[in-house]
């Protein structure tokens, strides 16, 4: 597989977001991060990790099939953290007093194992949390412990009682900031100490600066007589995760096209002494095409998962964008269901982070998928 060029280095936009963690991290805050996936979530709470020196532990919920998975990887989390010979030491030092055992591996490599039936690994997950705590202190440091995909852990934890320890954890803990990444904020967040920061969509005076570098630094340029850019703002939307993936597909089928060209030629074809790449219209539009094409079977296996009464209101948002999916000429129009079925698709679409809310206009959230469907329809 050819390597991305055009993953982000430095954070695009999210300026006034970035000043807002920063901020509750260094009062020993703790926040929800929420947006749909490839708003850049993860990227910007590293970032801001980074400026306030705070170590980050990550646990990626979305992996944690039950209770014994979710210990495995917290324990993974906080070893791929701290493993230096140091911060190994004090971790050794404090398993001594728990049923946790730090095992040394060839190669310098090190993990935390246990032996344990199911019933002890409640306690097994009240020792692992207080570790964080116990190396902020001794290495006089900030933590973060960071949750993605967080409401997943109700797919196993369907009493909440993980959960409530969580969120008891989050009041108690003072060296250690909990940061939990969802698509939504939970309404007992809204009831909590915890900050909520949502993501939106980037504007496109911040996406616009950052694709014509990248662009440019792989030998590519929008032509400046020519819609072509603004082309491509419209097909993401704000959206990084697509902007990154029609940019590589752009730079890929202009790679292709290069060779094609080159054929039977002897002239050399480095990028370093060959002019840019001029890409017009007709070259967005037909990458946006060929990407769309490639993710078709994901499109497909999404709206199969979904209810009919929601994928008919995904149609209609990508057909017809509307600030107001609730007025009775925008239901006749296509055909929607009326008062309850109508609000509970909207929500369900929102929680799922497929719909926007009425704060974004309830325009559906992965461009591309928008862009599918109606390719589909038409």
């Amino acid at each position: 597989m050819v390597a991305n060029p055009f993953i982000p280095q430095n954070l695009v936009g999210r300026r006034a977001e970035l000043n807002q963690i920063c901020h509750i991290l260094k009062s020993d805050g703790d926040l929800l991060l929420a947006g749909v996936p490839g708003s850049g979530r993860r990227t910007l709470l590293r970032h801001a990790a980074q400026t306030v020196k705070a170590r980050v532990i990550e646990i990626d919920c979305l992996r944690a099939t039950d209770s014994s998975r979710f210990l495995q990887l917290l324990a993974e989390g906080i070893i791929s953290e701290f493993q230096s010979p140091s911060e190994l030491a004090l971790i050794q030092r404090w398993s001594i007093a728990q049923p946790i055992i730090l095992e040394q591996l060839s190669g310098g490599q090190a993990r935390l194992i246990w032996h344990s039936t199911p019933r002890d690994e409640w306690a097994l997950f009240q020792s692992l949390l207080s570790l964080p705590q116990a190396l902020a202190e001794w290495l006089n440091c900030r933590v973060v412990l960071a949750f993605m995909n967080f409401p997943h852990i109700r797919s196993w934890d369907r009493t909440e009682k993980w959960q409530r320890y969580l969120r008891q954890e989050i009041q108690q803990q003072t060296r250690v900031s909990y940061t939990l990444i969802a698509t939504f904020a939970d309404s007992w967040v809204q009831h909590s100490n915890m900050q909520v920061i949502v993501l939106g969509p980037l504007k496109n005076d911040d996406l616009q600066p950052w694709i014509v570098s990248a662009l440019a630094a792989e030998g590519l340029q929008f032509v400046p007589e020519t819609d072509a850019l603004q082309l491509f703002l419209e097909y993401v939307q704000g959206h990084l995760g697509d902007a990154i993936a029609l940019a590589r597909r752009l730079w890929l089928d202009q790679r292709a096209l290069l060779c094609a060209e080159a054929v039977g030629s002897q002239e050399s074809a480095s990028k370093n002494h060959s002019p840019p790449s001029l890409l017009f219209p007709h070259h967005v539009h037909r990458s946006a095409l060929a990407l769309i094409e490639d993710l078709s079977s994901t499109f497909e296996s999404l709206i199969l998962l979904l209810p009919p009464s929601q994928v008919r209101v995904l149609e209609s948002l990508a057909l017809d964008p509307t600030d107001s999916p609730h007025s009775r000429e925008y239901i006749q129009k296509h055909r929607l269901s009326r008062g309850g079925g109508l609000q509970g698709a909207l929500a369900s679409l929102q929680q799922k982070g497929l719909v926007y809310g009425p704060e974004y206009h309830y325009r559906i959230t992965l461009p591309l998928l928008a862009f599918w469907l109606r390719h589909q329809i038409a």
